[in-house]
């Protein structure tokens, strides 16, 4: 007797998704690569740059662990883009101050990522491209907005680069 294979009913939405968010991951990464930075060196200097924020926010914002973050915080400032500076408010805190270079850079970064989005999105006729994105924002706003708990912790790529 040999095992009947379930029948799927549904779409493998996991794969799709999956599939579709790590391709564009490494399209990302090696555009970002020809000016030297990673996806979470843009994260930062975007997000620093929009207001004064500390390394934990912007950690979150790019939900980066800790460690992760100061490496990241770390090659920002070896390259000169950034540098970690007291908070007026909280003396215990560390704001990420991104220098004249690193917002010339993030300029750079930013229409590298909108070109890696315009491309990707380049594959769709322009009726389904508006149809997928209202419809990728209702999930990440509504039914998928936050991880259910889980015992085992599921270990996930970044969220919005930028």
């Amino acid at each position: 007797m040999t095992a009947m294979a379930s029948s799927r009913t549904q779409p493998d939405l996991s794969f799709l998704l999956d599939h579709t968010s790590h391709v564009l991951r490494s399209r990302m990464s090696a555009a970002l690569a020809e000016i030297g930075l990673t996806a979470r060196m843009h994260c930062v200097l975007v997000h620093a740059l929009e207001e004064e924020r500390t390394q934990i926010q912007l950690a979150e914002i790019g939900d980066m662990d800790k460690t992760t973050m100061v490496v990241t915080v770390d090659a920002l400032e070896k390259a000169g883009l950034a540098e970690r500076r007291p908070s007026g408010t909280d003396r215990r805190a560390r704001i990420i101050s991104v220098t004249e270079e690193g917002a010339r850079v993030a300029g750079q970064s930013q229409e590298i990522v909108d070109r890696v989005h315009r491309e990707a999105l380049a594959a769709l006729p322009d009726d389904e491209r508006e149809t997928l994105l209202r419809a990728m924002n209702r999930l990440v706003t509504g039914y998928l907005a936050t991880p259910a708990e889980n015992p085992q912790p599921i270990r996930r790529a970044r969220q919005r680069a930028s």
